[in-house]
């Protein structure tokens, strides 16, 4: 049951970190609006949460010294790619602070960034919070007030990150994969092959290779019609 629990919470951190990163990408640019500095925010503390609520899981299940080979392999499988996650979301806050300082909201000369990216960021933030709609209620200045909290929470995420390693030593180096390189990828490129919309399209590439080979025999014919035509020519000079 414990080990369930922990990798429910890994994967909901997981998810709302990569839905993090997707509005940092936004900061600047077109998209960029009060709204959405106020759903960089809700999504960070979710985030941050979920890290408190992974940490306290994973650091009590590891010190348990009554823990069998088997399964601390594995929760040390879990502590590695919560650590690799940790290190993700204290690179995107970094990333949100120095583009929230180079793209403050409240000055119009400012240009944003043509990045091409288009459309709310609403449904993004909704789902990393779990909730159906988003509703905003922060101050007209967020985008300065917040990065004065992003800049003390980037500083708590280092403590954190450093009492972690002082409480569970879990050398990177020494945990082995039980998977092979790209087994997930694979999985779920399968699991998208089985669909109408994939079929249907490698349906459509195999007539057009067809097609190609068809195209590629006509022109060889053509071309040793040509040549035969020339050397015909020659011999009757």
């Amino acid at each position: 049951m414990g080990k369930e629990e922990c990798k429910t919470l890994l994967d909901a951190l997981n998810k709302v970190t990569a839905c993090y990163r997707h509005l940092v990408l936004t900061i600047g640019g077109t998209s960029d609006s009060q709204n959405l500095r106020e759903e960089l925010k809700k999504t960070r503390q979710k985030a941050q949460e979920l890290a408190i609520a992974n940490r306290n899981k994973l650091t009590s299940t590891l010190k348990d010294t009554s823990l069998s080979k088997e399964d601390k392999a594995e929760f040390e499988r879990l502590w590695v790619i919560f650590s690799t996650c940790m290190d993700i979301l204290e690179t995107d806050m970094r990333r949100a602070l120095v583009l929230g300082q180079d793209f403050p909201l409240n000055i119009p000369k400012k240009h944003l960034i043509q990045s091409g990216m288009s459309g709310g960021t609403s449904s993004v933030a909704a789902r990393a919070i779990s909730v159906q709609n988003m509703r905003y209620d922060a101050e007209h200045n967020i985008d300065v007030m917040d990065l004065k909290d992003l800049e003390n929470e980037i500083n708590l995420m280092d403590e954190m990150m450093h009492e972690m390693e002082m409480k569970v030593n879990v050398p990177q180096w020494t945990v082995e994969a039980i998977q092979d390189p790209g087994a997930e990828l694979k999985s779920s490129m399968n699991a998208e092959a089985s669909s109408p919309g994939i079929i249907s399209m490698e349906e459509h590439k195999t007539v057009c290779d067809l097609s190609k080979v068809l195209a590629g025999m006509v022109f060889s014919a053509v071309l040793i019609i040509a040549i035969a035509l020339a050397v015909c020519v020659v011999k009757l000079s």
